[in-house]
């Protein structure tokens, strides 16, 4: 099996880095003449009198966002505005985020980027980035499909409202804030229907096999008793504290909701979808094939990776580093003594007992926490910089567990929520150790997204629309990157290990290849599968269900290589250039000191500490 997974995002800013100071070497002091350092004083001054206003801008916008996404806030530990829910699928709410988006460009563009610091100047540009690609975005017809089985607003309310999420149950205001925000899904939901329609005018429809995994993950919430439901989960669990009065008050008001608000809802979406929506679904795979499809995927290619990289080009490199990691596969396959070919290979790691050791699912979690007892004194060899944040390994919730991937969910900036690793586990005698989980491990938990993530939303110097971004290509390349470090963090003894951490590349770049052979080549879902089970050990079930996350989310399987090969391609290039100045902890700190960025941008702050190393 393989597990690989997505870091969950609101929008596309959330998490990341430390402190920009933090890391940056102090230059030593040197005589200057009265001239040079008047001058420089001068600068100074510039510089601050600059940062301040600019702080000021940061600070309104990250309010304005809260108000305008509080989804988002509520993730990212900010409470003010959990009891909303606004509906984003109206056309007045894209008019309100293109006048949003657009105001803060024009008061960025008052300020003279060359008078900033350097960190101001970091900041300038992601902000400068993220405004225009908002702007791009909201141009693209993408709203006529309002949601898949891998990005969808009802699914999202089922992590938050089973009380074990972002969403909190602590006092009785959390609880009458959820009945406030769930009250508002319905609305949401007929304007959802009225864009899938929409698009069935205009032939903007999702595939068919999407609609067919869409249509159970809804079914699974409608349910006759309320206390059976997932929604009723925080009544189970309520404070002791609570008066009598408020907990009879609180479960009534709750089983009204399931029954009258949210069962019904779930059930009309599910009805549309099965009824009227699925006679409709395209049976082709690509975004290429719909209206506009075309320039949609362009947009999407340069939103996940942060470059201008055409997607022949990026296909070019799937092909090439394919080949490249099946040549590494054939040595361990060498070395392990099997006689057959690589596909024979995989078969038998998929299907030999020895592989599948574990029986239930403590024992498989077990697993995960020897692999982080193993890694833990190695850590402070490759940084100079831990997390604050507490860190939990957990299974993945059952009502969820069949349609998610291995993922890491981000704690709150105060520690008060844990970052969490989940793990799907459906059934822990076939969850299989050759599936990489040491490498998987290093990427979605330690030091990968956890290690990223909360750094980056612990440093409180950073403006807090950097201090909670995410730009895929630096989250997801910082994970896939930490994979490589696997050797160093004292993984991969094990000829198993190893090739299932060769599984993981691999499986990154065979994504390059399918997912812009789908959206712009013409590929099948049936070839994009059978590519994918050729050049990796992967079962047809975990092929299918990755395969189908790329038709649902184009563009955002391309983040993770681009992003580790612009990594290698720094640290190889500082390697060469310090010789025995650079210091990989160094270097690791700094990367994740300034957060998640565009690569450009993170190539100037990084070409910049370079010379300050010199």
């Amino acid at each position: 099996m393989k597990t690989t997974s997505i870091v969950l995002l609101a929008a596309l800013c959330l998490p990341a880095g430390l402190p920009t100071a933090q890391g940056q070497p102090t230059k030593k002091a040197t005589k200057t003449p009265p001239k040079a350092k008047a001058t420089t004083h001068a600068a100074m001054a510039s510089s601050t009198k600059a940062s301040a206003p600019l702080a000021a801008l940061f600070d309104t916008y990250w309010e304005d966002r809260a108000k305008l996404f509080p989804l988002g806030a509520t993730s990212q530990g900010d409470y003010r505005y959990n009891d909303q829910l606004p509906n984003d699928q109206t056309q007045a709410f894209r008019q309100q985020q293109q006048r949003f988006y657009q105001q803060y460009l024009a008061s960025l563009q008052k300020f003279d980027r060359a008078k900033l610091s350097a960190d101001d100047q970091v900041s300038y540009d992601i902000f400068k980035y993220e405004m225009d690609t908002r702007l791009e975005g909201l141009k693209l017809n993408t709203w006529m499909m309002p949601f898949a089985q891998f990005y969808s607003l009802p699914n999202t309310l089922g992590q938050l409202g089973a009380g074990t999420g972002a969403q909190p149950f602590k006092t009785v205001k959390d609880y009458d804030d959820w009945l406030a925000r769930v009250g508002q899904f319905p609305v949401w939901a007929d304007s959802a229907i009225g864009n899938f329609r929409q698009g069935m005018r205009a032939g903007v429809v999702l595939p068919r096999v999407l609609v067919l995994k869409m249509v159970p993950q809804l079914q699974a919430q409608v349910t006759a008793d309320a206390t059976k439901s997932l929604f009723y989960g925080p009544i189970t669990r309520m404070p002791a504290s609570f008066s009598e009065a408020d907990k009879t008050r609180l479960a009534a008001a709750y089983q009204q909701a399931i029954l009258t608000q949210l069962v019904p809802t779930y059930r009309k979406l599910a009805d549309f979808l099965q009824t009227e929506y699925l006679p409709k679904a395209r049976t082709t795979t690509g975004l290429a094939d719909i209206p506009g499809g075309p320039q949609m995927y362009r947009y999407d290619v340069r939103l996940m990776t942060t470059t201008d990289r055409t997607p022949e080009a990026i296909y070019q490199t799937g092909l090439s580093e394919v080949k490249r990691i099946r040549a590494e596969m054939e040595a361990v396959k060498k070395q392990v003594g099997f006689k057959g070919d690589l596909p024979a290979f995989f078969t038998y790691l998929n299907s030999d007992p020895k592989f599948t050791p574990y029986k239930t699912p403590e024992d498989v979690l077990n697993a995960f926490r020897a692999i982080q007892a193993k890694i833990t004194p190695n850590l402070p060899k490759l940084f100079g910089h831990a997390p604050k944040s507490p860190f939990e390994i957990r299974q993945t919730e059952a009502f969820r567990a069949a349609t998610a991937s291995a993922e890491y969910n981000r704690g709150t900036p105060d520690g008060s929520r844990p970052g969490i690793f989940y793990v799907p586990i459906l059934d822990a005698t076939k969850f299989n150790i050759t599936s990489g989980m040491e490498s998987l491990f290093a990427h979605e938990a330690i030091p990968g997204h956890h290690y990223q993530l909360s750094l980056q939303q612990e440093n409180t110097a950073l403006p807090k629309f950097r201090r909670f971004a995410s730009y895929p290509a630096f989250s997801e390349g910082w994970a896939l990157y930490c994979e490589s470090l696997g050797p160093e963090l004292g993984l991969y003894t094990d000829p198993y290990q190893k090739i299932g951490a060769l599984g993981d590349e691999i499986h990154r770049a065979i994504r390059l290849v399918v997912d812009v052979g789908m959206h712009a080549k013409g590929m099948t879902r049936e070839q994009a599968i059978k590519y994918m089970m050729d050049n990796e050990p992967i079962s047809e079930q975990g092929a299918t269900a990755e395969i189908e996350r790329y038709m649902a989310m184009p563009g955002q399987a391309l983040a993770y290589k681009t992003g580790a090969l612009k990594l290698r391609e720094l640290r190889a290039r500082y390697e060469k250039q310090l010789g025995k100045k650079f210091d990989l902890r160094a270097f690791h700190d700094e990367v994740l000191a300034g957060g998640s960025m565009p690569l450009a941008v993170l190539e100037r702050k990084m070409d910049a500490w370079a010379a300050h190393q010199k």
